[in-house]
């Protein structure tokens, strides 16, 4: 049958199976209508079979023309096709090379010519003809997607085709730029304060006081101006600048070169002026952007000022700044205020938690056992939350003498037991940390949030608590014991007041945080040890808290025994699988600054938990909080640490010295 019926033996026209189909219905109705006109007469029907052979001759010149007509129309398209894919090859604005399997160039299309100039590229290797271009197509040959890139002097989208060894190029630069344009363009809005304005204006006349704002406003406009942007002075301390993002760029490319010109400046008049500046971007919303600027004003003056943060709200600060030593501006009046508002605060909860960071230091505990004796004093229950199976021989120590007081013998209490006996009218104190992420017992911050208080003297950090209800920071101060100390000479005096070994536990904590009287010491450090030492502080005692057993001097001293020196920085590193007590870690990078020519010293070394910390401390000069800061730590000028998670001792040390190298 298909021998018979063979499509392709038929007449063009009828091989297009529509006509044929067609043809086919015409046919069978004419000779049904041909038998049917010779039953009615011969006559007829022989009448009838000769207009059909006629109408059949017609209808096969008009199928003939029909298809004819179609092959032609197809023919023309399919030229029209072909031509205008080989005009696109050559004129589209897109760049095409083709390689063939030994990756040589097979074929590029004028349009890419342009860019390569007078060199060959058919029949060569790219990367001998164009080095820059060989190696962006190399860098995103695996890539499944359009990439942009630099090349030439303008941008590119670069689409690889590894399958057919294809490489397409289009000139996006108007686009690019366009882009740009608008990140450069976008919105800053920042807040700057005086740090110390006040208290400077307090020793002034009025003509010096005016010559000073003075100064500070035009140094301020000027170096606003030379980043293209704008400031407005809003009262004698206070300015507001807004900006471009890329008037932002050129001032953080500048490290905001105006904080150090004018502390520069007028310290060489023996009137030291700071500034601190809160700056956000990123945020169409002009209210929330003043609120963000604000809010990155208030850290970097809980940070201790003389410091810029730039922050968006959904990315991690950048600070700049921030590398002398906060001078000191408390007043006697401010902790009046934060004694009373504390009593406050105790007074309307129905008992009181005190909680420390993890592996407490005696800073830490000897605040805790001083703010327990404060929500006595003030007729309020008050527990210290503490881990007592990971405590330092210090700490071990100072719980033992503590068994043989009555009153004491049910201070602490585990987190479990806190967890149960908190209410919604309990009270949580924070103290000597700002980070709920290293206190002793996240789960009771989760549960208490709400009702927090947090006294601390370290630099304020970007993670903090969302809402305390009362926040009392001071980088300033050596200790926070020395702030807690303060608060009793504002407490009611019919109880109990504070007992020989509370006052033992905050002066040991004073002092071992100003490495006995030698760090960050002012008057009221001096003030608080004179009360603390009139109240009863035994410094026997505090001797035998200081002593370390025989097998943490060995390891302090294997530990230096490995420093090496890079430039004034003593960096001491344990090994990748021994484990280093913190506390350790910490007097080998207290003794490293003993050594002539340090200025600043890092421990590194594994701890128990498996992760990586890192001790840093500095006479002063250099500030190691921004490092640790960079590492994901935090501190204080010249005291700080992080701890490191899936990362080894070798290769938080490279880490390290890459910092510090780019630091210098």
């Amino acid at each position: 049958m298909s021998r018979f019926f063979n499509v392709n033996k038929l007449p063009e026209f009828l091989q297009n199976v529509r006509i044929r189909l067609l043809f086919i219905f015409i046919a069978c109705l004419a000779i049904i209508g041909l038998v049917a006109a010779f039953f009615v007469n011969w006559i007829f029907g022989l009448v009838f079979f000769i207009l059909e052979i006629g109408a059949f001759i017609f209808i096969i010149q008009i199928l003939k023309q029909i298809g004819a007509d179609s092959t032609q129309y197809i023919s023309d398209l399919s030229f029209r096709i072909q031509r205008g894919e080989q005009e696109a090859l050559i004129r589209m604005p897109l760049g095409i090379i083709l390689f063939n399997d030994n990756d040589d160039v097979s074929w590029v299309n004028p349009y890419i010519q342009q860019y390569i100039g007078d060199h060959n590229l058919i029949g060569n290797k790219l990367a001998a003809v164009n080095p820059e271009l060989a190696e962006l197509i190399e860098a995103h040959k695996d890539s499944h997607e359009e990439s942009l890139v630099k090349w030439n002097g303008k941008s590119f989208s670069l689409y690889v085709q590894s399958n057919l060894r294809v490489v397409y190029l289009m000139d996006v630069t108007r686009y690019a730029e366009i882009e740009q344009r608008y990140y450069d363009e976008r919105l800053v809005f920042g807040m700057v304060s005086l740090d110390n304005y006040e208290e400077i204006a307090e020793r002034l006349n009025d003509s010096e006081t005016s010559a000073l704002r003075s100064y500070v406003t035009r140094e301020l406009t000027d170096w606003t101006e030379a980043h293209g942007m704008y400031m407005r002075r809003l009262n004698a301390t206070h300015y507001f600048v807004l900006g471009h993002a890329a008037g932002l760029l050129s001032a953080e490319n500048d490290k905001f070169s105006v904080l150090d010109t004018i502390r520069e400046t007028t310290s060489k008049q023996n009137l030291p002026v700071t500034l601190s500046f809160g700056i956000a971007y990123d945020e169409d919303n002009l209210s929330k952007l003043a609120q963000q600027a604000q809010a990155n004003l208030d850290l970097a003056l809980g940070r201790g000022g003389d410091q810029v943060v730039v922050k968006s709200s959904d990315a991690e600060a950048r600070f700049y700044g921030g590398k002398t030593n906060p001078m000191e501006k408390r007043t006697r009046v401010r902790a009046r205020m934060i004694s009373h508002a504390l009593s406050e605060l105790i007074n309307q909860s129905d008992q009181v938690f005190i909680m420390g960071h993890a592996n407490p230091d005696m800073d830490s505990i000897g605040t805790a056992l001083g703010l327990r004796r404060i929500a006595q004093m003030n007729g309020k229950p008050a527990s210290i939350v503490l881990d007592k199976t990971s405590v330092h021989s210090d700490i071990q120590l100072l719980l033992d003498t503590m068994q043989n007081i009555e009153v004491d013998r049910n201070a602490f209490v585990t987190l479990d037991e806190s967890l149960i006996n908190s209410t919604e009218e309990s009270l949580l104190i924070m103290v000597d940390h700002s980070k709920p992420s290293i206190s002793a017992a996240p789960m009771l911050y989760n549960k208490l949030s709400s009702r927090t208080v947090v006294i601390d003297h370290h630099r304020r950090g970007e993670e903090f608590p969302q809402n305390p209800l009362l926040t009392y920071i001071e980088p300033y101060a050596s200790s926070t014991a020395e702030l807690v100390t303060e608060m009793f000479e504002y407490q009611s005096r019919e109880q109990d007041p504070i007992n020989r070994i509370e006052a033992t536990a905050l002066l040991a904590g004073i002092q071992i945080d100003t490495k006995s009287f030698t760090l960050r010491t002012g008057t009221r450090t001096f003030d608080a040890a004179s009360y603390l030492r009139s109240a009863g502080a035994d410094a026997g005692l505090i001797q035998q808290f200081m002593k370390e057993n025989v097998d943490s001097y060995l390891s302090r001293n294997h530990l230096i025994e490995s420093v090496e020196i890079f430039g004034n920085a003593a960096i001491a590193t344990g090994e990748d699988t021994q484990a280093y007590d913190n506390v350790v870690a910490a007097q080998a990078a207290d003794s490293l600054l003993q050594m002539i020519g340090v200025d600043q010293s890092f421990v590194i070394s594994l701890r128990a938990d498996g992760k990586v910390g890192i001790s840093a401390r500095s006479t002063g000069k250099d500030n190691v909080q921004v490092v640790m800061e960079e590492l994901g730590g935090g501190g204080h000028l010249s005291n700080a640490a992080t701890q490191i998670s899936d990362a080894t001792v070798t290769e938080v040390r490279t880490k390290l010295l890459e910092i510090l190298q780019r630091e210098d």
